[in-house]
């Protein structure tokens, strides 16, 4: 069998959607774990729908989740050039080859024509008008310059059948398949069969796409026929669904949350864990891991994990494997990552980065949460007095008020603001004033954060505060009671 060569093949027309970056990257998977060939081949014939830079997010999504390809209009390769608008001149030959040999026709159906077809629902097929014009009526229309598109003849008996390496064999009656236009009147193929031209002229033997195509890939296998090439493997990947608010679910869209590769970034999601999630949208690995590298993707990837079902994109377990590669990361990737929020609480000033990452790496699932998290830093909330009052650590409106000054007084004469000096003198003053160490501690976190739940304790909190504003704030909440 020839080595495996899939392709990558999306439209410039916007943002890279998560059923996009599946299908690139389960061509990728299915190639890399052969030793075969990932092609990258941009597809920008449908001229309306282009989007300017989209071209750019597509080179920017498969560099930044790794996905390498081997061949593609940024590289080179024997089988350039990988635009199909830079392809163009080579379709019309292909198609009017097919015209000579019977297989297709001129058509010069108006759009009012066409659209006069459909019902009140827009829908209605074509009906073939043109197919069986005289060919001298055909000559003189040509002659006299009346635009054209070129369509495809398609048997209107039988069925067509195809085998697809997840769905097995397939059956579609002919009926059911329109005369597809090969040739737009504007010289540009159609997405179809500039697919079908490209796959074959770059030697594309594997055809991995969405699920949605299946009742149009009879039209694919048909075009080889005729062509008398030989028809690639078909591997079409099952729907991705979205989880509705009444439990129920529906294809993937904007309305069940970000559905596009920058939208889960921006929310916090990593690209690692974005493309570890997107590989099980459909596929299954043998045994119970599912934290996986690229590379770990690439060793475990198989055909037969795929399965028909549809899949459901949940975004709470993307949240949990988000946090699990979190946890995981080094202290230079957590600070590179987390930065940018710290920045959004404490500006340009600089903070104890271990510190602040022992309180939060445990605890997020998101960098994007750090900016809630650590609000109180940047802004005092307007807390209760009751929020003093703790069973569990016997603080209380009469005691607090005493713990407080006591802390006051010992911070303000630490000979250095730091952590192990900050830590050391409020347990010593516990022992001092022979009371439990959250005694003390609860009314003094309370009094720094203003809140009831925070990252790290009172020590962490008043070290990240810096001494001045430790003490204002430990002298504000004297004026709470």
């Amino acid at each position: 069998m020839a080595k495996i060569r899939t392709r990558f093949a999306p439209s410039p027309t916007g943002f890279m959607h998560v059923g996009n970056l599946r299908t690139a990257l389960f061509a990728y998977l299915a190639a890399k774990s052969q030793q075969g060939t990932f092609v990258l081949r941009i597809e920008d014939t449908d001229r309306e729908r282009l989007v300017e830079g989209a071209e750019q997010v597509i080179y920017q999504t498969l560099k930044t989740v790794g996905l390498t390809h081997d061949e593609g209009p940024d590289i080179g390769g024997a089988y350039a050039p990988y635009v199909q608008s830079e392809r163009k001149d080579s379709y019309l030959p292909y198609a009017e080859q097919l015209v000579k040999e019977g297989k297709a026709y001129y058509c010069f159906c108006s759009k009012e024509r066409l659209d006069s077809l459909h019902d009140e629902h827009g829908l209605g097929g074509y009906d073939r008008h043109c197919r069986d014009l005289p060919q001298e009526e055909v000559q003189k229309l040509l002659e006299a310059g009346m635009p054209y598109v070129i369509r495809q003849k398609m048997p209107v008996e039988g069925s067509t059948s195809f085998d697809d390496a997840v769905f097995g064999h397939i059956t579609i009656e002919n009926k059911e398949i329109e005369d597809q236009i090969l040739l737009k009147a504007d010289g540009y193929p159609t997405y179809n069969f500039a697919n079908v031209i490209d796959d074959h002229l770059m030697d594309i033997n594997c055809v991995i796409r969405g699920s949605e195509y299946l009742t149009s890939t009879p039209k694919y296998s048909r075009l080889y026929e005729a062509f008398g090439w030989e028809v690639p493997q078909y591997l079409h990947l099952p729907l991705i669904m979205g989880k509705n608010e009444d439990g129920s679910v529906s294809k993937l869209s904007k309305r069940h949350g970000s559905t596009s590769f920058a939208g889960l970034q921006a929310e916090g999601y990593l690209a690692e864990a974005i493309t570890n999630y997107i590989a099980l949208l459909g596929w299954s690995p043998k045994g119970n891991q599912e934290i996986f590298s690229l590379a770990e993707l690439v060793e475990n990837f198989s055909v037969d994990g795929i399965s028909k079902s549809p899949a459901t994109f949940d975004y709470d377990k993307l949240t949990w494997m988000n946090g699990e590669y979190i946890k995981n990361m080094d202290n230079e990737s957590f600070l590179k990552h987390a930065m940018p929020y710290y920045q959004e609480i404490f500006g340009t000033e600089t903070k104890d980065g271990d510190v602040l990452q022992s309180i939060l790496q445990k605890r997020i699932t998101k960098f994007s949460e750090i900016p809630a998290i650590l609000s109180f830093f940047k802004t005092l909330p307007d807390y209760s007095a009751e929020f003093f009052i703790n069973k569990k650590s016997k603080t209380n409106l009469e005691n607090s008020p005493a713990m407080i000054e006591e802390a006051i007084a010992v911070l303000e004469n630490l000979p250095n603001w730091e952590l192990n000096t900050i830590h050391d003198s409020l347990i010593a003053l516990a022992e001092k004033l022979v009371v439990k160490n959250g005694t003390l501690l609860w009314p003094v976190r309370i009094a720094a954060a203003g809140t009831l739940v925070t990252p790290g304790g009172a020590m962490e909190i008043l070290l990240l505060l810096g001494k001045e504003e430790s003490l204002n704030r430990l002298k504000l909440a004297l004026t709470k009671f």
